[in-house]
């Protein structure tokens, strides 16, 4: 509860919720199955923020779509499992301590076993108690950041998660199907004959050499796993490696094309949906959109169609509880050699430096203290049966999420990623001697590569 505590004790305008969470978390569940039996259980909360408070970019002026907050909870002879994607642009450092800490409470499990994502839309809050700490020092406060508003959308997620452990229902298959996403990811980065990076096609494109460039390194596959009680599906899960953002800037807050897409496959099968963004830091939709508003909903409309198709193919295999296994392990991820603590502190004093460059500053200076202190990022797996759910920290580019299908043939490895947000990007080694953006923009290492992967097959055995 310490953590907790500090941080509902930070300036906030709905003190309120300082009397709320304690009261409700002193009180841990129960639920653990019989022993053989399976179950899972579905939540949903609301994540949409108030007009006028922070969302990326800039300040909400309207909502365009609401945002939420979904997941699973699954039951079984072991220790529950919690798994979940946030419509926001992420969750980072202590916001991501805290998500896990009170959602494991909410189902009575350990916090290693829970897995919170984002799915990155950009048009949405990010969550970041620490470098929320560091702004308050230097005057900044609120000004990026509504943590009063974060705590509410994590309460009445925790009081979802509680009730969907008492409604759990019974999970005899699981299913599994994919189909490829026409039209939608595109590689961010685009070589030149040196082999360095020339073009950065980001997530919209109107320069005709990016457009007519090739699709280059993705993944085109959407996967889809559902959970079954005999013939009736419970839950579908699926899966799909891009950057979400059609256009983005203006405060009008959406789910963009990735949650559009999910909610209208969602609504077509009458079953509840989770979309998990998959290892997308170096993939976007630029190749194919224009950052028109009328992109918005083909780009949707094609996520929907994919989603269907991978439905359509879905096959169905016999589970129990004892086909379940989670493990989980902390890395320590390197850090970028021009994160310095004592420089990122005087640039914090530097009055020259405008707002968003301090706030640039602020959020490596958060991480590069968090490493110094000797914290870890997880890197965790769920395993029913034959499918795997990989879950990786940060932008991973999408060659972590292709080397992982390689460690499992004959298996279906299924990628999440964004789900520490704190190291931004986490490129490949080469990445790093290509230039680019993205690694300009990474807080680890190019060390980072054999880090991961290691991890990655530590999670997969």
């Amino acid at each position: 509860m310490g953590l907790l505590v500090e941080i509902l004790v930070m300036k906030c305008r709905r003190p309120g919720l300082i009397l709320i969470l304690p009261v409700f978390y002193f009180f841990p569940l129960l639920v653990r199955s019989q022993t053989g039996t399976l179950r899972i259980g579905f939540f949903i909360a609301d994540a949409t923020p108030p007009i006028g408070t922070p969302v990326a970019y800039a300040k909400t002026r309207s909502v365009t779509d609401s945002l939420t907050v979904r997941g699973i909870v699954l039951l079984s002879d072991q220790q529950p499992v919690v798994v979940c994607a946030v419509d926001w642009i992420g969750i980072a450092n202590e916001g991501l301590e805290v998500w896990k800490e009170q959602l494991a409470k909410a189902a009575g499990t350990t916090v290693d076993r829970v897995s919170v994502h984002a799915l990155h839309q950009h048009d949405a809050p990010r969550c970041d108690f620490t470098v929320e700490k560091i702004l308050q020092k230097y005057g900044m406060g609120g000004t990026r950041f509504e943590n009063a508003f974060y705590l509410k959308v994590l309460q009445q997620t925790a009081l979802a998660v509680k009730k969907a452990v008492q409604n759990a229902q019974p999970v005899t298959h699981i299913g599994f199907g994919e189909a490829r996403v026409e039209k939608v990811a595109s590689t961010r980065r685009i070589l030149g004959e040196d082999g360095k990076v020339a073009i950065v096609r980001y997530s919209s494109a109107t320069d005709p050499a990016a457009i007519a460039a090739p699709e280059g390194v993705i993944d085109p596959w959407l996967k889809c796993v559902s959970f079954w009680n005999k013939e009736k599906p419970v839950v579908v899960l699926t899966f799909y490696a891009t950057h979400p953002q059609s256009y983005y800037g203006t405060g009008d807050v959406t789910c963009d094309f990735v949650g559009i897409g999910r909610n209208a496959f969602e609504k077509a099968i009458g079953v509840p949906g989770v979309h998990f963004n998959g290892a997308g830091g170096n993939i976007a939709a630029g190749k194919y959109n224009d950052g028109s508003p009328a992109l918005r909903p083909i780009l949707a409309d094609r996520m929907e169609a994919g989603m269907k198709k991978a439905w359509a193919a879905t096959q169905k295999t016999r589970i129990s509880a004892k086909d379940i296994a989670w493990k989980s392990i902390p890395v320590s991820l390197p850090l970028a050699h021009d994160l310095v603590v004592d420089e990122l502190k005087a640039s914090m004093e530097d009055e020259k430096l405008t707002p968003n460059e301090k706030y640039d500053v602020a959020i490596r200076l958060a991480w590069a203290e968090r490493m110094a202190a000797g914290k870890k990022t997880v890197v965790s797996s769920l395993r029913i049966g034959k499918t795997w759910l990989l879950n990786l920290p940060g932008e991973a580019f999408v060659e972590y999420q292709l080397a992982a299908q390689t460690m499992k043939p004959g298996d279906q490895v299924c990628t999440a990623a964004y789900e520490e947000y704190g190291p931004r990007y986490i490129g490949t080694k080469i990445a790093y001697t290509q230039g680019g953006y993205e690694v300009t923009q990474s807080f680890v290492s190019p060390d980072v590569e054999e880090v991961l992967m290691n991890a990655i097959r530590e999670v997969l055995k």
